[in-house]
């Protein structure tokens, strides 16, 4: 699966994205990786911000979308950025119940 490319979507590559991945590709890092994560993600300004957040929104939206053909791989997609989105953020830019139907 080519996480990169549903980080970036049709924007710039950030370097921060490169440590995301490393955590999609093998989540038994993404404790170890949560807080250089967070780290690095506070000294981006706020434009980068605002982009590393779609880029966190855009796989939570791409984990949806595909959860049916992936469970397993959707939800741990969803994991990971939610928890990033969250530690960074402090909250979902948009929270899931205001999107899925049940």
């Amino acid at each position: 699966m080519n996480y990169l490319h549903i980080l970036c979507g049709r924007e710039e590559n950030l370097p921060i994205y490169s440590e995301i991945v490393t955590c999609l590709e093998d989540i038994s890092q993404f404790p170890e990786l949560i807080e250089p994560i967070y780290r690095d993600a506070i000294t981006l300004n706020e434009t980068l911000l605002e982009k590393l957040r779609f880029g966190l929104l855009r796989l939570q939206i791409y984990s949806e979308i595909h959860r049916n053909s992936d469970m397993e791989e959707a939800q741990k997609m969803r994991f990971v950025s939610e928890m990033i989105e969250r530690t960074i953020f402090g909250g979902l830019f948009i929270e899931r119940e205001s999107y899925v139907s049940e």
